[in-house]
């Protein structure tokens, strides 16, 4: 196989108190201990949320001793007939003992069968329940000390309002009792049988719906093991995180494979994430509600929140979840994770016979975002031993043909792997030509198993029954075969993009806040249940903070703005403030460049003149310093059904809108995160200066980000709604300022 190896960190830290004025959660970027989780069992953050999660013990659901099914049934026609028979051939090959439970059958296949589950002569594992209805049969259950249980029932949360009802009950009914369910709504996908000639690292496979896992399954064909599948169903239960967690500390598992129409809990998916980031397991999904029509379609199918996909998205991001969007993907990327091993370098040379396959497969993959380095002059000079000297091997490598069918062939490929700065060699074969495409399938195998750095095939035949692809490419479990341009990028991006993430990676949930800053009774203070703050209130909200806000008074006469002006010092800005108000531009509520006390007197009559014409309550007019030459970013919060608060970054002022460039984070993480957010904005070059204008105090405005989320963490659903817009943000070394805020509270 081609191997696997997962990183491992060292130096352990536990969370510390990070008071208003240290750098918040900036610690989350210090190295830890990836052995095991520090936090304790039902450890919470400074909002109550988990900072770690318990791995269920699911060796018994996987391999039990016993297991009872409940309705078996062996008459012929019957559904429960052949469910029946193939739990009775799993168990054989599992080696557990299968007991038929049923009130009116004596034996069921000849296996003697009891009324009750409580009549089973040994302690239960598992329970397969095929009624209608398990609900009344979980306090059996329970008195009978069952470990697990399966329900295949239909008609709950995917129905609607009733059976979601009835799924409740359920699930309350389940954890009084102390069992662990899968289902309802599932299937027998974990009862399949595996292939054990098959070894190295295995793809463990998790989907909502069966038949979505039913082409992974297939890979086995293929040579590519499988040791689990963890059809989730509705998730009353156990959930799709449940069987992450576990996956990620199964020494056989190296990758895990997702098919997903809704998340349970986003915390508790992000804590499973984390484990399995912490111990280099690579997480890859499909996660279907891209669209509107897609995630009525899921919430229908399986009855959970979809959840805002962008934020879904970013969270996977967050925390190494690697996003795919077809079922084709999902296998070759998985195959690829799970058995190759670490990259020695990030560089991909195409290596091909044809200069138009090379230049083509080159401008998908730089698009993409691989890296394609030119080989030196020294190496190019090597390969032109062997090369015709018209042909280009700067990279893309054309060889123009003739070369793969002799002993030039494999002298080629050993000297592009021989390069220092090569990690990856991809050859796309874009069609047969036998026999010189025998011979370098050949020797593209034979150098694999020769060197450590990774080499993928891309075999382009539509027919797929040709020996050099059926036997010698899919015979090596050291080549990575694959059928187009696009998935063998996807999953090359996303190995290199993998490892990468994992070398460097550090958990937030480590120096996550536990306690609160002195800032949180400040901000409680401020709070107003149920209502909008003005901006005056919502600027005290970012003071409490340490986030930094023009000098200003808040007045309620002419003569106190004049005297404010001369205080805050001119130019000046005056604002209406109140808490209904949301667009004061618009409405004309702002006056900008005042310089002198006529024209400060003359505002003031202006601004409440229109207030009282609008009919809009003022708690008084703003009089504030005037900050210019900088650029306008936002900075908000907002709550996400399923992952609670979030932090969004981007380009701001009055067309925030209209450009929508931002970026957006599930609390809580670090200063690396922080960062990396800004880089995924298409306007991130106007923080370095444009057309002659200084560097922005990207510092500062990092420094924000990580402030709001301390404000997010702590005020957590209190405060529905966080708007700073615009934040100032100024030269290098002069900060950032918030020219204007609004907070909604619960």
């Amino acid at each position: 196989m081609l191997g696997s190896t997962h990183g491992t960190l060292t130096s352990g830290l536990r969370a510390r108190v990070v008071a208003c004025g240290e750098h918040p959660l900036r610690g989350a970027d210090a190295v830890h201990d990836t052995a095991s989780v520090v936090a304790s069992d039902g450890d919470t953050d400074v909002s109550g949320r988990l900072l770690y999660a318990p791995v269920p013990d699911l060796d018994r659901f996987f391999r039990p001793s016993s297991v009872a099914v409940i309705g078996a049934s062996d008459t012929e026609g019957r559904p429960n007939t052949g469910i029946t028979r193939q739990l009775v051939a799993w168990a054989g090959r599992v080696g557990a003992r299968l007991h038929p439970v049923h009130p009116s059958r004596t034996e069921v296949f000849g296996i003697p069968c009891v009324p009750r589950i409580g009549s089973v002569p040994e302690p239960v594992d598992l329970a397969v329940l095929l009624v209608g209805d398990p609900l009344p049969l979980i306090d059996e259950l329970a008195d009978a000390k069952v470990k697990f249980a399966v329900a295949f029932a239909a008609g709950y949360a995917e129905t609607g309002e009733d059976g979601a009802a009835a799924q409740s009950r359920l699930a309350a009914a389940v954890e009084r009792a102390g069992i662990r369910l899968l289902g309802p709504n599932t299937n027998l996908n974990a009862f399949e049988e595996f292939r054990d000639d098959l070894d190295g690292p295995a793809i463990a496979l998790i989907t909502q719906s069966g038949h979505q896992g039913r082409p992974l399954f297939t890979l086995q064909e293929l040579g590519i093991r499988l040791s689990h599948w963890a059809p989730t169903g509705n998730e009353a239960d156990l959930e799709t995180s449940d069987f992450i967690s576990y996956f990620a500390e199964r020494p056989e598992v190296g990758a895990i494979a997702c098919y997903v129409e809704g998340l349970k809990d986003g915390r508790a998916f992000l804590l499973a994430a984390d484990r399995a980031a912490r111990r280099g397991v690579p997480v890859v999904a499909v996660k279907v509600g891209r669209t509107e029509t897609g995630a009525r379609t899921a919430a229908s199918h399986t009855g959970k929140l979809t959840g805002a996909d962008r934020v879904v998205d970013s969270a996977m991001r967050q925390f190494g979840v690697i996003r795919v969007d077809g079922l084709d993907e999902l296998q070759d990327t998985s195959a690829l994770l799970a058995r190759a091993r670490p990259p020695l370098a990030d560089g991909v040379v195409v290596y091909s016979i044809s200069g138009g396959t090379g230049a083509h497969f080159a401008d998908l993959a730089t698009a993409a975002g691989l890296k394609l380095p030119g080989l030196s002059t020294a190496k190019q000079t090597e390969l032109h031993q062997w090369i015709p000297a018209d042909l280009s091997v700067a990279n893309p490598v054309d060889n123009g043909g003739h070369p793969v069918g002799d002993w030039r062939g494999r002298k080629i490929i050993d000297a592009i792997l021989a390069d220092p700065d090569v990690g990856v060699l991809i050859c796309p074969i874009t069609g047969p030509f036998p026999p010189m495409s025998d011979r370098l399938a050949q020797d593209l195998v034979d150098a694999a198993e020769r060197t450590d750095k990774l080499v993928c095939v891309v075999w382009g035949s539509p027919v797929g029954t040709e020996a050099a692809y059926r036997e010698t490419l899919l015979g090596s479990a050291r080549v990575a075969t694959f059928r187009t341009f696009a998935n063998c990028i996807t999953a090359v991006r996303a190995y290199l993009g993998h490892h990468r993430f994992t070398a460097g990676y550090l958990s937030p949930f480590d120096e996550a806040p536990r306690t609160p800053s002195p800032s949180f009774r400040k901000a409680q203070a401020l709070l107003r249940p149920g209502s909008r703050l003005s901006e005056h209130g919502a600027k005290q909200l970012l003071r409490a903070y340490g986030i930094r806000v023009p000098r200003e008074q808040l007045v309620t006469s002419a003569a106190a703005a004049v005297r404010a002006a001369g205080l805050v010092g001119y130019p000046v800005v005056m604002k209406a403030s109140g808490s209904l108000l949301a667009h004061k531009t618009e409405l004309g509520l702002v006056k900008i460049g005042l310089t002198s006390a006529s024209q400060v007197r003359d505002a003031y009559r202006e601004l409440t003149e229109i207030a009282r014409c609008e009919g809009t309550d003022l708690d008084g007019i703003l009089v504030c310093q005037m900050v210019e030459r900088g650029v306008e970013m936002v900075v908000g919060v907002t709550q996400d059904a399923l992952f609670g608060p979030t932090v969004t970054v981007g380009l701001g002022g009055i067309l925030v809108e209209v450009l929508r460039d931002t970026a957006v984070r599930v609390p809580p993480f670090g200063e690396g995160q922080a960062r990396a957010m800004l880089g995924e904005l298409r306007g991130r070059a106007l923080l370095d200066g444009v057309r002659g204008g200084p560097p922005l105090d990207v510092d500062a405005l990092v420094e924000v980000i990580l402030r709001v989320q301390r404000m997010a963490l702590e005020l957590g659903d209190e405060l529905s709604e966080l708007d700073i817009n615009p934040l100032m943000v100024l030269p290098r070394g002069q900060g950032a300022v918030a020219l204007d805020a609004l907070a909604v509270c619960r």
